[in-house]
């Protein structure tokens, strides 16, 4: 997934610290993170999964509530690309941040999976930028 998202995959620490902060993120009594998965054959690991978050915004006149989702990390493995697994995954996080009071869903697609999401009914929306703060003094 990150080596089609950025042209990159660097395994290394990130990845225990991440298993460490997903743990402990789902262990609450109502964890702000949701994470659907179709397991692979046999029980030899994930065929797909997509996890998203729930973020507590200030409330706006289109979000009365102020809650949105960003789905991030929809993956399927090469072996299970092409049985709906990433839909359905996708489907039931949507179900989940509705059942949560989400009224916006954000996500980046690659340009591969970019149908899948406009087939779901999302459009893009935003004239936002980001900026990499990660060099600045004090980060």
């Amino acid at each position: 997934m990150f080596a089609a998202m950025t042209g990159t995959d660097a395994p290394g620490p990130w990845e225990a610290e991440a298993r460490r902060l997903l743990a402990g993120q789902l262990a609450v009594p109502d964890p702000a993170t949701g994470v659907f998965v179709v397991d692979a054959d046999q029980g030899a690991g994930l065929a797909a999964c997509a996890v998203g978050t729930v973020e507590q915004r200030l409330p706006s006149p289109s979000s009365p509530a102020g809650r949105f989702g960003f789905i991030f990390n929809v993956c399927t493995d090469p072996e299970y690309r092409g049985r709906g697994y990433a839909g359905a995954v996708t489907e039931a996080l949507l179900d989940w941040f509705a059942a949560h009071g989400v009224t916006r869903v954000d996500l980046h697609a690659t340009p591969e999976a970019e149908h899948l999401y406009r087939e779901l009914g999302f459009a893009a929306h935003s004239t936002a930028l980001s900026l990499d703060v990660s060099g600045r003094a004090g980060a």
